[in-house]
């Protein structure tokens, strides 16, 4: 977004304190936020979680605590089923109890990827793999207590491992670098999400499913040559290939563009454009 939204006044509480939207929010929102790592609270806990609210008092309370690894999820379902789906019902459920709104941030691995249009809000879930599955249990848990699900995707920011830094440091490392172009979604800097989660909660929108990623879409090669050009780099050095050479653990969606309808039925705009995004948030991504 071009520019921020209005400054919150809320107290806000943010679990997962260690992430890259995390951290970007907290930056947004300065002391109106307390991050929690998961030292700090282990959202697993129902009676630290209780305790830990009790305590805050927040108006807010974000879910940005996940387990992430997409793989490992396959061979051990129940553990991120824990995190991503267990724990959000007490988190979620106390939230709510205290007035507190409550937003859970999900994935566009809900969805099957098989599609030749985004997938709006409404569209049927069909997750593919076990961390999909995982985390639409989390959503159910979030919207049965009243709570709002934020679907986002591909994100990268200064703070965390992400597939910028990855393609920076391959810039420099090797001659050309071989990039799937059968995978399609939206790039998402970390900073915008932040602006646009503040944006929903200041405007008091209805609870409910949206979809927190930029506009546009682009495959990783796509991605990835634009990171090249911004490097100086000759994008041609980025090389097209099939995610069938890239065998996984879990299958990954080949189509992940998400619609941003629930924006223009709150009223609000949806992030701007992944290649902007890029272009406005490179001097904090460049790893010089």
């Amino acid at each position: 977004m071009d520019a921020a939204p209005r400054r919150t006044m809320m107290r806000w509480l943010i679990t997962g304190g260690g992430g890259m939207l995390a951290t970007d929010l907290v930056r947004r929102l300065g002391g109106d936020a307390v991050a929690l790592s998961r030292t700090e609270l282990d959202i697993r806990d129902a009676n630290a979680v209780k305790a830990c609210l009790l305590a805050h008092r927040p108006d807010v309370v974000v879910n940005c605590a996940a387990w992430t690894a997409v793989d490992d999820a396959e061979s051990r379902e129940d553990e991120a089923l824990a995190v991503n789906g267990h724990a959000v019902e007490p988190l979620a459920g106390f939230s709510a109890k205290l007035g507190a709104r409550f937003v859970q941030i999900s994935t566009d691995y809900v969805f099957s990827g098989v599609a030749d249009h985004p997938f709006e809000e409404d569209a049927t879930t069909a997750p593919i793999n076990a961390y999909g599955r995982t985390k639409l249990a989390g959503e159910r848990a979030a919207l049965e207590n009243g709570g709002y699900v934020v679907r986002t995707a591909w994100l990268y920011g200064a703070a965390g491992p992400n597939f910028v830094h990855t393609m920076i440091r391959l810039a420099g490392e090797r001659r050309t670098v071989d990039v799937v172009d059968d995978q399609h979604g939206q790039p998402t800097w970390t900073a915008d999400l932040a602006d646009q989660l503040v944006l929903l909660i200041d405007s008091r929108a209805e609870p409910g499913v949206y979809h927190g990623t930029s506009s546009g879409q682009t495959t990783w090669y796509g991605f990835a040559r634009e990171i090249f050009t911004l490097l100086g780099a000759d994008p041609d050095r980025v090389r097209p290939t099939s995610s069938g050479l890239f065998v996984r653990p879990a299958t990954r969606p080949a189509y992940s563009v998400l619609g941003h309808a629930g924006w223009a039925k709150a009223g609000l705009p949806p992030i701007r454009d992944w290649r902007h995004a890029l272009h406005a948030a490179w001097s904090q991504l460049r790893m010089d």
